[in-house]
């Protein structure tokens, strides 16, 4: 199976840096809309706000799904070591036979 393409770990720190920036930001302007709301009583304002805030849960979401899902620690072999990272257990289920091995749907079982 071929490694995903995976970016360096510094240049992944500093996107994720730089994504949490953004989220923090994206906060604090919606709760200045909110407050903005609160002091003129507009719904508007606050709709604006809840909108923004909702859209920075949704960016700090994809973000941690991305930078530590399940295929990048696959991609880094963290997630189900295979035999290259020399975690080879040595079992194998090929012997296992199953109870309808070798019957053709539709037959009947064998008893």
């Amino acid at each position: 199976m071929p490694t995903p393409f995976l970016l360096p770990t510094p240049l992944i720190t500093g996107i994720a840096l730089a994504l949490v920036a953004v989220v923090i930001a994206l906060v604090a302007w919606a709760l200045q809309l909110m407050q903005a709301a609160s002091e003129r009583r507009e719904f508007s304002l606050m709709l604006a706000g809840c909108m923004v805030c909702s859209a920075a849960v949704g960016l700090a979401t994809v973000m941690v799904l991305t930078v530590a899902g399940p295929g990048r620690l696959e991609a880094r072999s963290l997630l189900h070591p295979g035999p290259a990272a020399g975690f080879d257990s040595g079992v194998s289920l090929d012997a296992i036979v199953l109870p309808w091995d070798g019957v053709e749907l539709g037959d009947a079982p064998v008893s």
